[in-house]
């Protein structure tokens, strides 16, 4: 598979960082950020997905520990 082009990688960081402030907006209920996630998941690379998803669930558990 061939590396993402830069502008794939411009739409894959922005689905992102909406999919994500959604997530932190609805911390109660993520059901609401589904159409985000969707369009996440088909703007980036799979193994990409899996690695973000791993580090932002990592960094709300180090915070909260913070508390």
């Amino acid at each position: 598979m061939a590396a993402p082009s830069m502008k794939e990688r411009q739409a894959c960081w922005g689905a992102r960082d909406e999919y994500w402030k959604c997530l932190d907006e609805n911390t109660e209920d993520a059901s609401r950020c589904k159409k985000l996630r969707s369009s996440f998941e088909s703007s980036c690379p799979q193994q990409w997905i899996i690695d973000q998803l791993r580090w932002f669930y990592l960094n709300i558990r180090l915070q909260r520990a913070e508390y």
